[in-house]
C-alpha cells in the first residue's frame, strides 16, 4: 500500500527509472565477462605469439569503454529519476496540506510535516535511486559472477558456497540489530525541528526573559539524542567492512592454496608451438577466481547495505504515506452550488468538537440566527468557543451535529472556493508575507487596483500610517511583518480582509491591539460605508461590540445570552460583570 501510493510520485519519470536497470544490467554483464578476457590475456601472455596478447588487450579495451559509458548512462538516468521523483513528491505533499482541513492539520505537527517534507522524502529519494541501480547491480553481479566462476571451476567455486552463508549471515544479524535503532531517529527529528521552531518563533519571548541559554541547551539536547541514535547502529555496522575482507582475505588464501595445487600438478608442459598446455586449472583462471571472489563478497556486503538504507527509507515512507492517504475532512460536494445569495448566517442545534473520541463538547447546542447586514458581537470567556463557533462559517471545520447555514443553504451543499470567497476572516493570529504591503493586500483580489487597495486602507485605518513610509505601498514587509506594530498588521489585514468584497466579514479579536479611539473609527466606516455585508465582531472589549445590533454571550460552547448592549446590561450577569470591570479598569468609551 505505501510503496503503491509513493510510486504514484513517479509520473513523467517512468522512463528514465526503466532505462536506469537496463544500462545498469549491461555494465554488470561486462564486468563479469571482462576476468573470463583477462584470464585470456594472462593465458596468451605465457605463449610466444604476441597476436593473441594484442587480440585479447583490444576486446579488454572495449568491453570496458562500453561497460564505463553503461554505468554512466545508468548514473545519469538514475540522479534524473531519483530527484525527479522527490521533486514530485513534495510537490504532492505539499498540495496535499493545502487541500487539508483544520481538523486534518490538527493531527500533524507542523514539525512532523516539515520533517515528512525535507528529511523524509531525501531518505525516500536516495532509497529509490538504490532500488534502481544498486539493489539491482549487487544481486544480479553476486549471480552473474558466481555462474562465471562455476563455468571457470566447479571445484574452486565451491569454496564461494561455504564462504557465502557466513557472510550472509552475520551481515542479517548486524542488519536485524541496527534497523530498530535507526527506526527511532526519525522521531527525534521531530523533537528537534519543534526545538527549532518555537525559538525562532518566540525569539522576542526568549530574550526578554534572557532564555538563550535555555534554548541553547534544549537544542543540544536534541541535536545529542540524534547523534547517540545514529552512533549505535553505525558502530555495529562499521564492523561489515572489516568482516567483508576477512571473507574475502580468507577466499583468496583458499584459491591461492588449491588453485597452485591444481595448476601445478595438472600443467602439461609447453605443445610444439611453445603454448602452454594446462590442465585443470591455468594461471589466468586463478587471476580471474581472485577477481569474481571480490565481485561476489564485495556483492553480498554492498547488498546488506543497500538492504539497510531501503530499510530505513522504510519507516520516511511511511510517514510521507500517512499524509498522501489522508482524506481531507472537508471537500466539496459533486453539483455543489457555486454562488451565496446574500449574508445570512444560521446556527441549527450545532454541536462541535475537535475529535471524535473527544469527551467534552466544545460548542453544544447553539441556536442562532443573523440576517444579511447585521452586525453581531460576540462576547465570552477564553475557551468558551468563539472562534470554533465562526470558523464552521467558511467550513474551516465542520459542525458535529446539527447545521451551519448561509445564505439559506447549508455550508456543505457550496463548493468550498465560492464559499469561502464570499467569506473573509480576520483571524486572531493573521500573518502578513514577505513582499510589498500592495502585494499583502492583493491577497483578497489580486486584480485590485491602487484606488481599490487605498479605499479598503482607509476603512481599516490603514492609509494614514502607510502613506507615512517613504515607500507608501510599495514598502517592502519582513516576512510574518516583522517591521510594523501589532496594530500595524491588524489593520492591513482588515485591509485585506475587505478587498474580498464579502459578503460575511468575521473580525476574530482583530483590533485587540488598536486603540479604542481607532476601533471605534474603524467600526464606523463599516457601518457607513459596507451596511450590506454580515459582521461578526469576537472581541474581549465591551466597547468593540456595544454599538452591534446584538451581542451574543457564550459561556462553555453554550449561549448565555442575546441582545443589544442596553437589554444584556439588564439581564445577563456574565456581560454586566465584564463591562462593570472593564469600566472599573479604566474604561472603553466609544468614540464613534
Amino acid at each position: 500500500m505505501v510503496l503503491k501510493t509513493l510510486t504514484r510520485s513517479v509520473r513523467e519519470y517512468k522512463l528514465p527509472s526503466i532505462l536506469t536497470p537496463i544500462f545498469m544490467t549491461g555494465e554488470v554483464l561486462l564486468e563479469c565477462l571482462i576476468p573470463l578476457v583477462i584470464a585470456r590475456l594472462i593465458n596468451a601472455a605465457n605463449g610466444n605469439s604476441l597476436a593473441p596478447v594484442l587480440k585479447s588487450g583490444i576486446i579488454l579495451i572495449a568491453m570496458a569503454a562500453c561497460s564505463l559509458i553503461f554505468g554512466t548512462l545508468s548514473g545519469r538516468f538514475a540522479a534524473r529519476a531519483s530527484t525527479g521523483f522527490a521533486k514530485n513528491l513534495r510537490h504532492d505533499l505539499f498540495y496535499k496540506v493545502q487541500g487539508f482541513s483544520f481538523g486534518n492539520i490538527d493531527r500533524f505537527s507542523s514539525s512532523g510535516l516539515v520533517t515528512r517534507l525535507t528529511t523524509d522524502v531525501t531518505n525516500v529519494q536516495n532509497a529509490y535511486m538504490m532500488s534502481i541501480r544498486m539493489a539491482v547491480r549487487f544481486p544480479l553481479m553476486l549471480i552473474t559472477a558466481l555462474i562465471m566462476s562455476f563455468s571457470v571451476s566447479l571445484k574452486m567455486a565451491c569454496i564461494f558456497l561455504g564462504i557465502i552463508p557466513v557472510l550472509g549471515v552475520c551481515m542479517a544479524l548486524l542488519i536485524w540489530k541496527a534497523y530498530p535503532m535507526f527506526d527511532s531517529v526519525f522521531k527525534q527529528y521531530d523533537k528537534l525541528n519543534d526545538s527549532v521552531q518555537e525559538n525562532i518563533k518566540g525569539m522576542r519571548v526568549v530574550k526578554t526573559y534572557v532564555r538563550e541559554d535555555f534554548e541553547r541547551k534544549k537544542f543540544e539536547n536534541s541535536a545529542e539524542d540524534i547523534r547517540r541514535n545514529f552512533v549505535r547502529p553505525e558502530k555495529l555496522l562499521a564492523l561489515s567492512n572489516p568482516l567483508m575482507w576477512f571473507c574475502i582475505f580468507a577466499v583468496i588464501i583458499l584459491i591461492s592454496v588449491f588453485g597452485a595445487y591444481l595448476t601445478v600438478n595438472t600443467f602439461g608442459g609447453f605443445d610444439a608451438a611453445g603454448n602452454p598446455v594446462w590442465g585443470e586449472l591455468s594461471t589466468g583462471d586463478i587471476s580471474s577466481l581472485f577477481i569474481y571472489s571480490a565481485q561476489i563478497l564485495s556483492s553480498m556486503m554492498m547488498l546488506a547495505m543497500v538492504l539497510v538504507m531501503i530499510i530505513m527509507a522504510t519507516a520516511s515512507a511511511k510517514r510521507i504515506a500517512e499524509v498522501l492517504n489522508e482524506k481531507s475532512d472537508i471537500v466539496s460536494p459533486e453539483n455543489a452550488c457555486r454562488e451565496v445569495e446574500n449574508g445570512d448566517v444560521d446556527f441549527c442545534g450545532v454541536s462541535f468538537k475537535y475529535a471524535s473520541d473527544a469527551e467534552a463538547e466544545v460548542l453544544s447546542g447553539i441556536e442562532l440566527h443573523i440576517k444579511s447586514g447585521e452586525t453581531v458581537g460576540i462576547l465570552g470567556g477564553t475557551g468558551s468557543g468563539k472562534t470554533s463557533l465562526v470558523q464552521m462559517i467558511p467550513r474551516l471545520y465542520d459542525a458535529c451535529e446539527g447545521c451551519v447555514r448561509v445564505g439559506g443553504k447549508d455550508v456543505k451543499e457550496y463548493e468550498l472556493e465560492a464559499l469561502r470567497n464570499s467569506v473573509a476572516m480576520v483571524l486572531q493570529k493573521n500573518l502578513l508575507f514577505s513582499g510589498s504591503i500592495e502585494e499583502n493586500l492583493k491577497w483578497g483580489d489580486e486584480n485590485a487596483t491602487r484606488e481599490e487597495i487605498q479605499r479598503a486602507a482607509r476603512l481599516a485605518c490603514a492609509d494614514e500610517f502607510v502613506s507615512s513610509f517613504p515607500g507608501g505601498y510599495d514598502t517592502h514587509i519582513e516576512q510574518g511583518g516583522t517591521n510594523v506594530s501589532g496594530g500595524q498588521k491588524q489593520r492591513l489585514t482588515i485591509a485585506r480582509a475587505l478587498l474580498k468584497k464579502p459578503k460575511i466579514l468575521i473580525l476574530d479579536d482583530s483590533t485587540s491591539a488598536v486603540d479604542t479611539r481607532t476601533d471605534a473609527l474603524i467600526r464606523k466606516a463599516f457601518r457607513e460605508e459596507i451596511p450590506g455585508t454580515t459582521k461578526i465582531i469576537i472581541a474581549q472589549r465591551t466597547a468593540s461590540v456595544m454599538d452591534a445590533d446584538r451581542i451574543v454571550v457564550l459561556d462553555n460552547g453554550r449561549i448565555s445570552g442575546v441582545g443589544t448592549h442596553d437589554e444584556l446590561l439588564k439581564t445577563n450577569d456574565i456581560y454586566r460583570e465584564v463591562y462593570e470591570s472593564q469600566n472599573k479598569a479604566g474604561g472603553d468609551e466609544d468614540v464613534a
